[in-house]
């Protein structure tokens, strides 16, 4: 049985994230506008094997091929109706490459819709719309859950909540501005004490316009959580369209170049985000290694 992640945080193990999941997917064929989440039962051997991929490369934990598979996000492509097997088919995916080696976290990312005052969602709904996901990806046998991405703070207790009530670990991360904000005005301190006060076990940031921003966003969260194990997955950089191709201009090296200083800020899940592969966890594996 896979050691769990609790207990290695307890321990004071430092461990390592999966990268992209999406970018892989569409450097295997995947188009802009199609629904990722399809190919875990269209393609099912391609996402073994970017999960493979990343479990070579040194990843301690894979992020399942759900970041849109909440029902609300799958309903705007008319597959609302496919949520349970959508997610349990990603989780199945996952928990097969991981055997025994590597914790999966069920990956749910934003609705795709404003909670109200700004939009017509109310927290109630979007609880049940996150619980729907969640209950799917328990069935599918990941470890623990992931929440990630967020910018609003009502969104993101929704989603814990409904993580939470699987009576599975949940972990979560934000997505934050040079200023250390999210796109919805959310300092990352706020988020950590609040995000903490849900009963998460980990909590950090994730995605923005590469490693500055987590930085910006892990000084924060330490000087509110300075004993919390916290979670930093850089995006690489920005996207930059190359002979009609887009590409990142932060390589593997630039990010792991990071991970010392992460670390001293109470980061004890290091990862990358969009734009990153394997190349990128086999180069944050071993900083940190070097590092601890």
């Amino acid at each position: 049985m896979v050691r769990g992640l609790q207990e290695r945080l307890a321990a004071g193990e430092l461990l390592i994230f999966d990268g992209a999941i999406g970018t892989m997917l569409q450097r295997a064929g995947l188009r802009s506008g199609d629904v990722a989440e399809l190919w875990n039962v269209e393609r099912p051997e391609v996402v073994k094997e970017v999960h493979r991929a990343y479990k070579a490369a040194g990843a301690d934990l894979f992020t399942t091929n759900t970041f849109q598979g909440s029902p609300l996000s799958l309903a705007a492509k008319g597959l609302e109706d496919r949520t349970l097997e959508l997610n349990l088919a990603a989780a199945r995916l996952a928990r097969e490459v991981a055997a025994d080696d590597v914790i999966v976290a069920g990956d749910i990312g934003p609705c795709g819709q404003f909670l109200e005052p700004l939009g017509t969602l109310s927290y109630d709904q979007a609880v049940k719309v996150f619980s729907e996901q969640a209950a799917a990806l328990i069935e599918g046998q990941v470890d623990v859950l992931l929440v990630q991405t967020m910018s609003d703070m009502g969104e993101a207790k929704a989603a814990v909540e409904a993580a939470l009530s699987t009576g599975k670990p949940v972990i979560a991360t934000m997505t934050f501005d040079l200023r250390g904000r999210t796109m919805m005005g959310v300092s990352a301190e706020r988020a950590a004490r609040e995000l903490h006060a849900t009963g998460v076990v980990a909590l950090g940031a994730n995605c923005g316009d590469g490693p500055e921003v987590v930085l910006a966003a892990l000084k924060q969260m330490h000087v509110a959580l300075p004993d919390f194990p916290l979670i930093a997955r850089p995006n690489a950089g920005l996207p930059e369209l190359v002979g009609g191709e887009p590409t990142w201009n932060l390589g593997p090296d630039d990010l792991a170049a990071y991970v010392p200083t992460y670390l001293e800020l109470g980061a004890r899940i290091v990862g990358s985000c969009c734009g990153s592969s394997p190349d990128y966890t086999r180069a944050i594996a071993a900083a940190a290694r070097e590092a601890t």
